[in-house]
């Protein structure tokens, strides 16, 4: 399991599901869970070394982006673990540390959301946007800003977006793992 990109530590190694694509220039260290269909693109750093990630299946999260967690203490004995849910969208650069992400939600690029905060299910945060520790975004809303503010219902356009994402996601990893299966025949 020891590469470039998977990095066990403590006893505790990347586990992934099915067809899943870490960029080589990508680092995933620890104990850190990716199900089926994940795709981590290049410069991204998931580091599960004093916590524990889980990223759930056909989630995709984007080049350069940050995902870390915060330690169990006495002051915090769960620490914060960082948790993402299905079918979700992590855009270009952004910075989860120690939260917790429903099903069917788009981190828009350059976002930060901080320890403690909950993302519930069909949820858009725009670019750039800053969720403070503990901050809870219910569903179904578009939020923006920093530190974020609830902006306005999602249309059902916007909902079915949150899916046609995470499938073209899907879609790209499966050709540049197709493609990486060809040029190691080469």
């Amino acid at each position: 399991m020891e590469s470039g990109s998977l990095r066990s530590l403590k006893d505790q190694q990347p586990r992934l599901g099915a067809r899943v694509m870490v960029d080589p220039s990508s680092v995933v260290i620890g104990d850190v869970t990716l199900a089926e269909d994940v795709s981590i693109w290049p410069l991204v750093a998931i580091r599960g070394d004093v916590n524990r990630v889980i990223i759930g299946a056909r989630t995709n999260i984007q080049d350069g982006s940050v995902l870390h967690v915060t330690h169990k203490s006495s002051y915090n004995p769960a620490g914060y673990p960082l948790a993402i849910g299905e079918d979700v969208t992590v855009g270009h650069k952004a910075m989860l540390h120690g939260c917790t992400i429903g099903d069917r939600v788009l981190v828009g690029m350059g976002s930060i959301l901080l320890d403690g905060a909950i993302i519930e299910d069909d949820v858009m945060i725009g670019a750039g946007s800053l969720v403070p520790p503990g901050k809870r975004l219910v569903s179904g809303y578009l939020y923006l800003g920093s530190p974020v503010k609830q902006i306005r219902p999602l249309k059902p356009e916007e909902r079915e977006g949150l899916l046609y994402s995470a499938n073209n996601y899907v879609k790209w990893k499966n050709d540049y793992l197709n493609q990486a299966s060809e040029n190691s025949l080469l």
